[in-house]
């Protein structure tokens, strides 16, 4: 073993797990998330809020944000009906009559005592009021015959003081159980010195070595350990804003019982200064703390001081995890979950659940599905956009074919027929390579400089040949769809989308030489990416600007003077507005007959520009069949009349139909691998 082996296995160490994220674990599966944000953003849903309702709903066997929530909600309930807060009197009360039958049974057996003093004892004990704070404070002089019962009355004021201590610090009821005068006077000092620590806090004259000074001092009353002061202030200002809670939650009458008993409190009244300068203290230093809430709480089970401001404290904590579960806020983040207090409210299972949440949300991003954009918002990335497109272009094949099993679409869609000579490979060249001259090449090159053949071959760049294509003719075409308010109306928003998805998803990956361009028309047109187009919101504005669209489209041919145009407009309403020559919008319902106008004379343009149209009506209107149909007879396009779930089916075939009988070899072979038949097209009720 050598010296640096050595020293890794010295230094090696084997140590217990200490909880959080499991090393071992698979990486998260983001395929059910991505699919299910699909279905989503196709519906209509923006990437942002398609992100937001997945990890709301949870996936088959992955709780989500809600089912959280409903934890949290139902434990909220479970505290608030299980306790009531007359806890600590009802000890107080059971602890006074054990004290009085006590008293009453020793006065019964001492046959001893003075018939006088027996008689004066029990007419103490027969007035004693119903109040338990008067009755407690009315027996503070009387004259205990019974030792136990004297033992019972002074574990009252032992009680009061150690509820009392309890409500600001956790734990000190069980600490104090039994306490000496020893351990009171601890207390006493300790609360002095943290009160002048507050002071000198509050006046800005405290420092470092004062608070490091007080620990070393007292640091057994606070294990929760603070490293500063403004530590240890936000542990003491929760627990006593959770305690004025609960004072703030009892009626009246309980209020007056606990401040009249509390004077009593260990017998002493510096107790109560000391802890309500504690509380002045705290509640200036910082007053964003909760000190006016409130609860009902009515259940059978009585809650002393110290346990109530614990409830209290995890009622706040419940309600600070409902809202991070909420993600309500702008720039919510699941980062922001307290893992820490859902374990401790909910247990360990609800704290894997939301760790998974989180580290799905990460891995969605970090997989390059989803990413973040400038203005905080999650956007589907291109590979994302490349699996839903390749998802719906599977959907449009099975409909085009009319059954399913078809070929798979990645083994179809040649760049065209091969010419028998080769070429050597350029950056961005798609052709199948040439097996037989490649391999020749890195021969060649090997013997060339030097070394035996028999030690191997290895292939560069440059030895790579790729089979050369007949060229085709490219085509230049412009999508145009309606992005006007009826589509969203009449459900035609999510065909439209996956409609633009699949054409799109097929000339770039199988047509790569097409150029598309994304026209989106309502009010105005707009050229759109496809990822802008996706994730693009229902449209309320009222208008459709052909007219626009047409100028757009047109735009696009000129820039393409050497691709055959191939126009398609996906519409549901006749035009109803159109740009002016100043560039402002026009609009009129119905459709004002200079707004027709224009929207002619630009398919006019398109016609002599040589473009192929094709026009896809949706909706029975019949003023819409007649506008179209003498369009499309203008330009001598067609007209497609599709529902609207074989919409994408329509724009697909009629694409290819076009590429085929037009203008070049491809078309519904290429595309698909054979067996789609012009006749597929006419299923649906098309009307061509």
């Amino acid at each position: 073993m050598t010296g640096t082996n050595r020293r890794l296995a010295r230094d090696a160490r084997y140590r217990k797990y200490a909880g959080g994220p499991d090393p071992l674990a698979p990486p998260v599966d983001t395929s059910e998330a991505m699919d299910a944000i699909g279905q989503d953003v196709m519906a209509g849903y923006s990437p942002e809020r398609a992100m937001r309702e997945f990890l709301r709903r949870g996936g088959r066997d992955q709780a989500g944000l809600d089912d959280l929530a409903r934890r949290v909600a139902e434990r909220r309930r479970e505290l608030t009906r299980k306790h009531n807060l007359d806890g600590t009197l009802e000890e107080i009360r059971e602890l006074l009559d054990q004290a009085v039958t006590q008293e009453r049974g020793q006065l019964a057996r001492d046959v001893e005592m003075d018939d006088g003093v027996r008689a004066l004892a029990q007419m103490q004990l027969d007035s004693l009021p119903s109040s338990p704070a008067a009755a407690v404070s009315e027996l503070s002089d009387y004259r205990w015959q019974s030792p136990q019962a004297a033992a019972a009355y002074g574990r009252i004021k032992d009680l009061l003081g150690r509820e009392m201590l309890d409500q600001r610090f956790a734990g000190m009821k069980q600490a104090l159980e039994n306490a000496t005068d020893a351990d009171r006077a601890a207390i006493n000092d300790m609360l002095t010195d943290l009160n002048e620590l507050l002071d000198a806090h509050a006046r800005g004259a405290d420092t470092p070595e004062q608070f490091e000074d007080f620990m070393a001092k007292h640091g057994a009353f606070f294990p929760e350990a603070p490293v500063d002061i403004d530590e240890l202030l936000d542990a003491l200002a929760a627990r006593a804003a959770a305690a004025q809670r609960m004072r703030n939650s009892m009626t009246r009458e309980q209020r007056d019982e606990l401040d009249a008993l509390a004077a009593q409190a260990f017998g002493s009244p510096d107790l109560m200064q000391s802890l309500a300068q504690l509380d002045g203290n705290l509640r200036a230093l910082r007053p964003g703390e909760d000190w006016g809430g409130g609860e009902r709480m009515d259940g059978d089970e009585g809650l002393g001081l110290g346990d109530g401001t614990g409830v209290f404290q995890d009622l706040a904590d419940l309600d600070q995890l409902a809202d991070q579960l909420a993600q309500s806020h702008n720039g919510s983040q699941l980062d922001d979950l307290d893992l820490d207090a859902l374990r401790r409210q909910l247990g360990e299972e609800s704290a894997v659940d939301a760790r998974t949440l989180q580290q799905l949300e990460k891995a969605l991003r970090d997989t390059g599905a989803l990413k973040r954009g400038l203005d905080g918002q999650l956007r589907l990335t291109p590979k994302a956009m490349r699996q839903l497109g390749k998802a719906l272009l599977r959907d449009v094949a099975e409909k085009m074919s009319g059954r399913t099993g078809g070929r798979d679409l990645r083994s179809a869609g040649a760049a065209g027929e091969r010419s028998g000579a080769t070429r050597a490979w350029a950056f961005g060249d798609t052709e199948p390579w040439d097996v037989t001259r490649t391999m020749t090449n890195a021969l060649t090159r090997t013997a060339g400089e030097g070394r035996a053949i028999g030690s191997g071959v290895r292939l560069t760049i440059d030895d790579v040949e790729v089979q050369e294509t007949e060229a085709r003719t490219q085509a230049c075409v412009a999508l145009l769809v309606d992005t006007s308010f009826s589509m969203a109306m009449e459900d035609r928003w999510v065909p439209m989308k996956r409609t633009a998805l699949a054409l799109h998803t097929l000339i770039t990956s199988r047509f790569r030489g097409d150029d598309l361009q994304l026209i989106g028309f309502g009010r105005t047109a707009e050229v759109m990416e496809i990822e802008q187009l996706v994730g693009l919101d229902a449209q309320w504005d009222k208008g459709t600007n052909l007219h626009h669209a047409l100028l757009l489209a047109n735009r696009h041919f000129r820039k393409h003077p050497n691709a055959q145009p191939v126009l398609l407009v996906v519409t549901d309403g006749e035009p109803t507005s159109h740009l002016e020559p100043g560039g402002e919008v026009y609009f009129a319902y119905p459709p004002d007959p200079l707004t027709i106008a224009h929207a002619i004379r630009e398919l006019d343009t398109s016609t002599r520009l040589g473009a192929h149209t094709s026009f896809f009506r949706l909706g029975d209107d019949p003023g819409l069949a007649r506008f179209i149909d003498a369009m499309a007879k203008r330009a001598g396009g067609t007209v497609v009349a599709p529902e609207a779930d074989d919409l994408g089916a329509a724009v697909v075939g009629s694409y290819l139909g076009s590429r085929r009988g037009g203008f070049g070899a491809a078309g519904f072979d290429d595309a698909f691998g054979g067996g789609w038949g012009r006749g597929d097209q006419g299923r649906g009720g098309w009307d061509r």
